[in-house]
């Protein structure tokens, strides 16, 4: 059965949800990007030992305990939210200036489900804005977004579908996977800008390859661990 939420008229209330671990350096500017404008703000932190929650806290988010594992501390975030919209972002991650109004437009039409910002990285290299451009392309064809575009989803669709999919790697593509049953994904032209900092650490091509045989295997099924395993060798 397909959810259909009311047309967004009225008042939405965004609840944004953040998992961290040991992202003393990032997680300031993540809340601080969504702090004034949300509803209310989780940092879900995973055992952290760098100062990451106090730095959370004095940015405006409300700190939860979880054990490790970003599938389980979105899960901790989503429980405890209660706003109409869930939006899960990574602690690496900032949204734009006029997110909040642009989600809330999308969601008047009650047919969306959710959706994802647009895929931006704080490095401007060649190199990553190919990347960027891959993504774009990935989720205009597939309409699959990543955890690092920011997404949203309407609370009933989140009920609807058994809250967010645990699993060790690639929850991002499940919970997407399952939103699409409920209705259409809002491609927000807004940017989510990431850090860099993986692909510089690691190379960008090889950084994007892992990611394209990660996700070729997760559409082919293949045993989930195994996938963890090998993307963080």
């Amino acid at each position: 059965m397909r959810v259909r939420g009311a047309c967004y008229l009225a008042p939405v209330k965004l609840s944004v949800v953040i998992p961290a671990l040991d992202e003393a350096r990032w997680i300031a500017g993540a809340v601080a990007s969504v702090a004034a404008t949300a509803d209310e703000v989780f940092v879900v932190d995973g055992g952290s030992s760098d100062g990451t929650p106090e730095r959370a806290q004095a940015a405006g988010a409300r700190v939860l305990s979880s054990p490790p594992g970003r599938s389980r501390q979105l899960g901790v975030g989503a429980e405890a939210a209660s706003g109409d919209v869930v939006v899960f972002l990574h602690a690496d991650t900032c949204l734009a200036e006029g997110w909040d109004r642009l989600l809330r437009r999308a969601l008047v039409d009650p047919a969306v489900a959710g959706g994802a910002f647009r895929f931006r990285l704080d490095d401007r290299a060649w190199q990553l804005r190919w990347l960027e451009w891959g993504t774009w392309l990935r989720v205009a064809v597939l309409s699959l977004p990543y955890g690092d575009q920011a997404i949203f989803v309407r609370r009933a669709v989140l009920e609807a579908i058994g809250g967010v999919p645990q699993a060790p790697i690639m929850e991002d593509l499940d919970l997407v996977k399952r939103m699409r049953r409920h209705g259409r994904l809002a491609r927000l032209p807004l940017p989510a800008t990431t850090s860099a900092r993986r692909y510089r650490e690691a190379g960008a091509l090889r950084t994007s390859f892992r990611h394209v045989v990660a996700a070729v295997a997760w559409a082919l099924g293949r045993n989930r661990d195994q996938i963890a395993a090998w993307v963080r060798r």
